[in-house]
């Protein structure tokens, strides 16, 4: 029995396409399912037909904008793949997407090799340890080429990328490739679904046993027991190259390259082979690693007298191991209204549920009933009896889960560590047309950011209006359009606005605060006196532009004048204080903030008064530092035609940007820069008009900088 479950749970295939935008993702995912006959037609993302991009503003617009679950099977093995966006301002999809998966495949165009794109969701892999293959793209196109788009993987990712491919023909005659390990040639005719194998063809037989040489020397290098073999016997054996391989991807020691062409449904089948040999299945990755809180679940006992504020909870590190019949624990990583009812979706890390049970949401810290257990497929959805550990499924019945969500064994209470959420950095007024839609548009917006953390909605305290704060120009204009028409609500949109902060260029020394408050019975008493700078050498801001954006406060206080409990109260008020800074009301942030010294009283001194204490002493202190505004920036990359670059260049001057690199690649111009993210909106209309429709970019953030003086405060 335990055998037999290891072999299901080692049969399982958790794993992500990551991308740059249009390198080709939903049409690689469309070409899986149907090489495993998943789907018997080709989805096209300019049809509008594909299976993962369902939602009626991914087709009108042709991108991938919510990440898609989809399932299928490949040579006895269960492939569980998320589809994820490839733009920067869906990038928290991405994010929660690779916080469940245990493996990914990184697609490149074999012409633009890694993008802007392609390198922001490397790192986010890198963060969260996903082994990873890479699949090289679009090689019939005019300009590609396999060697370039490796030789990029390398320098501007610095993975040691070895192709186990060689293609066959070039751009517009590409066929086939030769796989190296094997030595057969595998080639597709136009129409064809599957691969004829064959010889390798004569022409590209020296250059084949050359490439294939070179690989058993790295793979040799980096790997004892392939080493070994390769002394013995001056080579290496087919499954000792794809055992050695394997080992060194699930360690990240190498990036094994593929290539092929999606939209021509060539080079599928090698790419499924390769994730079935080379990616880890849930038993291959460390077990998931929680909290377990003496008082988490229905069952545990409450502890109280800590001082702490953490509510006195004893916790310890619990693993959880890929086994169906440990105690279960699972993490919601995506909530989405359908139809259907209220979908979350869930990674099992370990367990069984079936429909019916009953499990405890560490969160809300309240029993739930699993109503259904779906297996999803995009848009559509398959009843399941029950999920076990290694599973990716959707649920229906569960009221109080997020993304983010721990569910688990009433029996058993853990909290996973859920993904991060970025802050928004664009915001945009909305209000409905008319008054009486006031409670339907606060009721759609709460769902919007209930499906999506990466969404804020709040109400402007001085204005009274109505806040929507999001990742970019587009995740707001998607987000409004849902509203629009997934709920039947004409809004209107202010011209967005961008989240500033303040910082601190030069500080103060020995700011006394003293907070007496006496209106019979006990009072309040607290003396403080603080030192306020910059957190970092070259103030708020480095010498580069750089932000020191975090916060740091030291107690620097003798003899016990202030007691280590007041001490705490004193950083808490100091954080409340950096809520809103002296400019215009933003976010403080680089500032370091030393107690030197204070006083209490034997009868009116207490954690409130110093809480106070230090909230509005740090707000008289920064009264008295030079601050200066910060704005957030983006890097750029922007794609024109060569003719075009002189107005792209000039455009981009009258924004405020910094031109970084401008390299020339396949008959276009590629110009990074660094532009103040204000600047950008309108941007892709503007830059569609001056290039005749033919120029594209992509941004990413990078963090902020000190805004020009005329920059709003509020």
């Amino acid at each position: 029995m335990r055998n037999n479950l290891d072999r299901q749970l080692r049969a399982v295939r958790n794993l992500g396409i990551l991308a740059h935008v249009d390198a080709g993702k939903t049409t690689v995912t469309e070409r899986i399912l149907y090489a495993t006959g998943a789907t018997h037609r080709r989805g096209e993302v300019h049809d509008g037909t594909t299976v993962t991009d369902f939602d009626p503003q991914e087709r009108d617009r042709g991108i991938t904008i919510f990440a898609a679950a989809v399932s299928c099977d490949w040579d006895g093995h269960r492939v569980n793949l998320i589809d994820t966006p490839g733009h920067v301002d869906f990038a928290d999809e991405v994010e929660r997407a690779l916080r469940v998966l245990d493996g990914a495949v990184a697609v490149f165009d074999a012409v633009a090799g890694v993008e802007p794109q392609s390198e922001s969701v490397w790192r986010q892999a890198d963060r969260h340890g996903v082994p990873r293959i890479a699949f090289v793209n679009k090689l019939d196109r005019a300009g590609a080429g396999l060697d370039a788009a490796v030789e990029s993987i390398r320098a501007r990712l610095h993975p040691v990328p070895l192709a186990v491919q060689l293609p066959i023909g070039v751009e517009d005659g590409f066929t086939g490739v030769v796989d190296l390990l094997r030595m057969r040639a595998l080639t597709w005719s136009d129409g064809a679904d599957t691969a004829v194998e064959g010889a390798v063809p004569e022409e590209l037989r020296e250059e084949s046993l050359r490439r294939r040489r070179l690989l058993e020397e790295a793979v040799a290098e980096r790997h004892p027991a392939a080493l070994e073999e390769f002394c013995d016997h001056e080579t290496l054996s087919a499954a000792t190259l794809s055992g050695a391989l394997r080992d060194l991807t699930r360690t990240g020691d190498v990036l094994v390259v593929l290539c092929g062409s999606a939209y021509r449904n060539r080079g599928i089948e090698p790419l499924l082979d390769a994730v079935v040999a080379y990616l880890p299945s849930p038993l291959d990755v460390p077990p998931v690693s929680g909290a377990r809180e003496g008082d988490a679940g229905p069952h545990g006992a409450h502890h109280g007298g800590d001082a702490s504020g953490d509510g006195g909870r004893d916790q310890v590190r619990e693993q959880r191991p890929a086994d169906p019949d440990a105690p279960f624990a699972a993490l919601a990583f995506k909530v989405a209204a359908t139809a259907t009812g209220r979908l979350t979706y869930l990674r099992v890390y370990s367990g069984t549920i079936e429909k019916g049970d009953a499990v405890w949401e560490s969160g809300a810290r309240r029993t739930e009933r699993i109503g259904r257990i779906l297996r999803v497929q995009a848009d559509r959805h398959a009843r399941l009896e029950r999920a076990v550990a290694g599973d990716i499924v959707a649920v229906v019945g569960l009221k109080s889960a997020r993304a983010g969500s721990t569910l688990c064994a009433p029996g058993a209470p853990v909290v996973l560590e859920p993904p991060g959420v970025p802050d928004p950095v664009v915001s945009v007024a909305v209000e409905p047309r008319t008054s009486a839609d006031a409670d339907r548009l606060a009721t759609a917006l709460a769902r919007l950011a209930e499906e999506d953390p990466s969404l804020a909605v709040r109400t402007d305290a001085e204005t009274g209006q109505t806040v929507l704060s999001g990742m970019g120009e587009l995740h707001l204009e998607v987000a409004v359009e849902k509203i629009r028409r997934g709920h039947g609500l004409e809004v209107a949109v202010g011209r967005p606005r961008v989240t500033y902060r303040e910082t601190v260029v030069r500080g103060v020394s020995g700011l006394v605060f003293r907070h007496v408050k006496q209106d019979g019975g006990a009072g309040q008493f607290a003396h403080v006196v603080l030192d306020v700078e910059p957190l970092g050498p070259g103030g708020g801001c480095g010498a580069d532009g750089d932000v020191e954006t975090g916060f740091e406060f030291r107690s620097a206080v003798v003899g016990g004048r202030v007691p280590q409990e007041y001490v705490r109260a004193v950083e808490a008020g100091c954080r409340d204080a950096l809520a809103e800074g002296p400019l215009g009301g933003h976010p403080v942030v680089g500032v370091r903030v030393t107690l030197v010294d204070g006083a209490t009283h034997v009868k009116d001194s207490s954690e409130t008064a110093f809480r106070t204490a230090g909230r509005f002493g740090l707000r008289e202190a920064l009264r008295g530092c030079a601050m200066v505004l910060l704005e957030p920036v983006v890097e750029v990359a922007v794609t024109v035609p060569e003719d075009a670059v002189g107005a792209v260049l000039g455009d981009l001057s009258g924004r405020r940007g910094r031109i970084t690199d401008s390299t020339v690649r396949g008959g276009s111009a590629v110009v990074t820069a660094t532009v103040p993210l204000a600047e950008l909106f309108g941007y892709a209309t503007r830059l569609r008009s001056r290039t005749q429709g033919r120029g594209s970019f992509t941004a990413r953030p990078t963090g902020y900088a000190p805004a020009p003086a005329a920059a709003p405060t509020r």
